[in-house]
């Protein structure tokens, strides 16, 4: 049989469309897998490495974040949990080492043990891969408890909320509002927030109500509401939970406005933001953007996700919207990202 070869969507220059080429083939190091890829995923973060080459450390670059396949090789370490041929999703973390073999738009690409889980058999590829990179982020937003870098100037928000669990969690008395509550961040935080005991209060476009409420969200309004402010506060109050704070999933200029004047109103709390958050904020704010690789989700990884999929406690959400077969598809995935997407996560099938 012969040696399997791998490829990849490359990067060569900021601001240019993706060439699929010939790539190395990895290799597992401690602690790592290589993973033969089935899917890949979109991210909006994927769409700013390309447009300006942020957090690229060596050109040409591989990135992407999520991929869902089978294990071709167990580094030394990672036996224990895996083994060759294992379904498996995965968090890809090119992000912070920069290594071409960490990015997700190939074959093959290796992630860490610590940030991948068996994808039970009645889970596809495809509505798998949309879990990985959300759910880690989704930890970092909840369950920090200490601040720190997330870019040069810029510091994580630590909200210290418990872990998710997979018994029907007990309330924890406190509410938190989600804000973008319909992208894949933002639903992923709903879901675990809500299987830690916290309420979540949703804000999102009118049409994507059932599907937040499925994420678990306990109330939900429209963001074009010209009152959406005063009725969150309003259920925030009348929850009688202590409020936690806001985690930004669209984090704009628009939703900065609304996010302050609601913690205005409620006294101050957290303000967690998927972007740098506003340069000036009340002494009672404490805001961070959150930075979506770290150990905290590690916990996560090797003790909820396998089981919680396959009880149903974790959805697959939002839906893939699978744009074709083959790395070529990647470009076109990108740039659909670019032109907006809704309650769905843009895939590609390998």
């Amino acid at each position: 049989m012969a040696a399997p070869t791998n490829q990849a969507a490359w990067l060569t220059t900021a601001g240019t469309p993706l060439k699929v080429d010939e790539a190395p083939m990895p290799t597992a190091g401690p602690g790592e897998l290589v993973v033969k890829n089935a899917a890949v995923a979109i991210n909006p973060l994927d769409c700013h490495m390309q447009d300006v080459g942020v957090f690229v450390q060596q050109w040409p670059a591989i990135f992407g974040c999520d991929v869902a396949g089978e294990v071709h090789e167990v580094g030394s370490g990672a036996e224990g949990r895996f083994k060759k041929g294992d379904r498996v999703i995965g968090h890809a973390i090119n992000l912070v080492t920069g290594r071409p073999q960490d990015g997700a738009y190939a074959l093959y690409t290796v992630i860490p043990a610590d940030k991948a889980a068996i994808l039970p058999g009645n889970v596809s590829f495809t509505d798998g891969v949309v879990v990985p990179f959300a759910l880690e982020a989704a930890v970092c937003a909840l369950s920090l408890k200490v601040p720190g870098p997330a870019m040069p100037g810029v510091f994580t928000p630590a909200l210290a909320l418990p872990y998710p669990s997979l018994q029907p969690a007990a309330s924890t008395g406190k509410v938190l509002v989600v804000y973008g509550g319909s992208s894949a961040v933002g639903s992923m935080t709903t879901q675990l927030a809500t299987a830690a005991g916290i309420q979540v209060i949703s804000i999102v476009g009118a049409h994507n109500f059932e599907f937040s409420k499925s994420c678990g969200a306990a109330e939900i309004f429209d963001h074009k509401d010209a009152s959406v402010v005063d009725k969150v506060v309003e259920a925030v109050t009348k929850s009688g939970l202590e409020f936690v704070g806001i985690f930004d999933a669209i984090a704009s200029p628009d939703t900065y406005n609304r996010d302050l004047a609601i913690l205005s109103k409620l006294g101050g709390g957290h303000l967690a933001c998927v972007h740098p958050p506003p340069p000036e904020v009340p002494e009672n704010v404490k805001a961070g953007m959150i930075f979506a690789v770290n150990d905290i989700a590690t916990p996560v990884w090797k003790d909820y996700v396998t089981s919680a999929l396959e009880s149903g406690k974790l959805k697959c959400l939002p839906k893939p919207n699978v744009v074709g077969k083959g790395l070529e598809h990647v470009n076109k995935a990108l740039e659909m990202s670019k032109a907006g997407v809704s309650a769905t996560k843009l895939v590609v099938e390998l």
